[in-house]
């Protein structure tokens, strides 16, 4: 007879070889009510604490990053196939986000007077209690940093709900800010399955709840947020456009694009997915695209020198090539790739499609992997009217050697949360990060990120009559 109490394990496997990893132990119900209950307690003293106590934790929890880093990156790799390289320089990033809102979130969250005549008037910046997050698996500790340095400087709580393949990273997050001398319970790791997440967002201890997910995910979370009056912040799909102007240097684009189409095995949100070519030059810049995506060689990723590694697992892999088949089946041109590795693990090559047009899934829909959509435009307005034309508005980017032209394009017309010309789009604590249309709503990082969990309260103080 089963032991009720005993609750399922979450169980790693390498997708580089697909062998059984670490097993840890699932919280149950309750326990995770009283992670919840835990934080919140921790919270009502910490909201109380000085920003300058809060920075120099902060900056501990850096300095444990920057120790452990090697440690960490091999976690990823071993969880979820990132490369060794680019988990090092992941978890750089994380430190580097902790010691940028220990340096600024004083200033990004101090009193801003109002000039109201006989009275002192004031807009000052709260916290607002534990904030949930749900995150993905994809960068495993920089979605988590990215959104846990600025709330906990704000005087915020935190529980993660982190994805079911990175148990290890999120316990592991959890112990960066233990070990930086954090109270404890202030930012607790909960081991559930994504069926939790609604009981946990309607836990009267939790104050609003952060999401990177899926569009079907962000559906869910805000609707379960709205149905308690919860704040939340979405951060949900891409399907990254770049255009590529006539004008545009065209070797040095394609060496943008194909690094903005294989960030992180082309498994990331802000990746480049769509390169939107006016037609003068698509033909050229097909050329160079292949040529600079052959570059991107499959390897071990415990190698440094590695540059592509696996995918997260064999089931988004075979999503991937089901992709790549059925636009070709529509008319799209295998220009690269395309074909899966008879090797064990969830490999797939650097792949680029040409004649990609609607109706095909490399057009329409995100493709979550190393596969780069090359689609013709007649000219400037034919190639931003292609670029906007998709349920999604995270990331976008302009190829070009006219920078006021690229200016304006990036500005003025582009529907996205971001515009990068002449570069790869990625996301920097100075830097609001977010979406439009179904990639989602909200700001993280910088002033906009760590005042989207605050209660901006308006003070009017009048002498007495």
């Amino acid at each position: 007879m089963s032991d009720p109490n005993k609750q399922p394990a979450f169980v790693t496997i390498d997708p580089a070889t697909l062998q059984p990893g670490n097993a840890y132990a699932a919280h149950s119900a309750q326990q995770a009510s009283h992670k919840v209950a835990a934080a919140a307690e921790a919270q009502r003293s910490w909201r109380r604490t000085g920003f300058g106590e809060r920075a120099r934790l902060m900056q501990a929890a850096a300095a444990v990053l920057r120790a452990r880093r090697d440690e960490l990156a091999d976690l990823m790799t071993s969880e979820m196939g990132k490369t060794v390289t680019d988990g090092r320089a992941e978890i750089e990033k994380c430190a580097a986000a902790c010691d940028h809102f220990a340096t600024h979130a004083a200033g990004y969250l101090s009193r801003q007077r109002v000039d109201m005549p006989g009275a002192n008037a004031f807009v000052t910046f709260n916290p607002i209690g534990v904030v949930l997050a749900v995150m993905p698996w994809n960068f495993p500790f920089w979605q988590v940093l990215r959104f846990a340095a600025p709330a906990l400087m704000a005087g915020n709580g935190g529980v993660l709900k982190h994805a079911s393949n990175v148990p290890g990273c999120a316990l592991a997050i959890e112990s960066v800010f233990r070990d930086a001398g954090f109270p404890e319970g202030v930012f607790g790791t909960v081991l559930v399955k994504s069926s939790a997440v609604k009981a946990l967002i309607e836990d009267p201890n939790i104050a609003a709840v952060t999401l990177t997910g899926s569009v079907a995910a962000g559906r869910s979370v805000a609707a379960t947020a709205g149905g308690v009056l919860k704040k939340c912040v979405l951060e949900l799909g891409g399907s990254d456009a770049y255009v590529v102007l006539e004008d545009a240097d065209i070797t040095a684009a394609a060496q943008v694009c194909a690094a903005a189409r294989m960030v992180n095995a082309g498994q990331s949100c802000i990746a480049g997915k769509r390169f939107v070519v006016v037609r003068a030059v698509r033909e050229t810049f097909e050329a160079a695209l292949v040529e600079a995506m052959r570059g991107y060689a499959m390897g071990d990723p415990h190698d440094p020198a590695t540059k592509l590694g696996p995918l997260q697992s064999v089931a988004a892999r075979d999503e991937i090539h089901a992709q790549v088949q059925d636009s070709i089946r529509h008319g799209a041109r295998l220009l690269l790739g395309g074909v899966v590795p008879d090797r064990p693990g969830a490999w797939y090559p650097p792949t680029v499609l040409g004649n990609v047009t609607r109706g095909q899934p490399a057009h329409d829909q995100e493709v979550f992997g190393p596969v780069a959509a090359v689609i013709e435009a007649a000219d400037e307005a034919d190639a931003i009217a292609i670029a906007n034309a998709s349920e999604f508005g995270l990331g976008s980017g302009v190829l070009t050697r006219n920078l006021q032209r690229g200016e304006r394009i990036a500005a003025e017309e582009l529907q996205a949360g971001m515009s990068f010309v002449n570069d790869n789009v990625r996301s920097d604590p100075r830097m609001p990060f977010g979406g439009v249309k179904n990639s989602g709503f909200g700001r993280e990082c910088a002033e906009f990120g760590i005042r989207e969990f605050v209660n901006i309260k308006s003070v009017f103080v009048k002498g007495p009559a």
